[in-house]
């Protein structure tokens, strides 16, 4: 597994990922994704944004992925302040409840 990727992000700095789902996901799961911004797209996608600390981390939202018995599309990481992996335009934003 290379990690050329991420020559210019230090250990210690958060990866911004975007993890794609199939289906809708209801916005009282937003609390139970850690922060990560919730957003629903016209193609029937759920995207999950946000920074991750680390691995550990994402192992652990990928699991709650699975708990819910929803259909991984997609992970996709970068620097945070990466703007490529911000929501489509068609993507209606669900902000985390309580935010």
């Amino acid at each position: 597994m290379s990690s050329q990727g991420n020559r210019d992000v230090g250990p210690d700095q958060p990866m911004l990922y975007q993890i794609r789902l199939r289906g809708h996901l209801g916005s009282q799961w937003a609390d139970w994704f850690d922060g990560l911004t919730v957003d629903l797209t016209d193609t029937g996608e759920t995207l999950l944004t946000g920074p991750v600390a680390d691995q550990a981390a994402l192992h652990g939202l990928l699991k709650k992925v699975r708990d819910l018995g929803l259909t991984l599309l997609a992970v996709q990481c970068g620097p945070t302040g990466a703007t490529d992996m911000l929501p489509d335009e068609g993507a209606a934003n669900q902000p985390p409840k309580g935010a």
